[in-house]
């Protein structure tokens, strides 16, 4: 009987420190998500819609979430990383801009 409950009080501890990790994991997993959304819906790299060749591959460099449409991508934007990362800054100062900033103002 001692044994039995040996055994239930470790399948216990471990059943807890499983599920502690799994949470653990989970909150890990949320705190890597971007703040802001990808300012992309291509490739930085080739032009190419984001998605259309099967889902996208997606690296983190010095910080910053790249999407590609591919692998080779990731190789040629790795050759000349500034070249890319121009285009992306670019498209995140253009989805920061308000919507009524690119209208012009009403003359009356």
């Amino acid at each position: 009987m001692q044994m039995g409950k040996k055994l239930a009080v470790w399948f216990g501890a471990a059943m807890i420190g499983t599920a502690s990790m799994a949470f653990a994991a989970d909150a890990g997993a949320d705190a890597k998500k971007p703040e802001k959304p990808y300012p992309l819906t291509v490739c930085v790299v080739s032009g190419e819609k984001l998605g259309e060749m099967g889902k996208a591959h997606v690296i983190d460099y010095e910080g910053r979430e790249i999407r590609f449409c591919c692998r080779d991508c990731e190789k040629t934007f790795r050759k000349n990383p500034e070249k890319y990362l121009k285009k992306l800054d670019a498209a995140e100062k253009a989805a920061e801009k308000p919507a009524d900033a690119e209208k012009p103002a009403d003359k009356e």
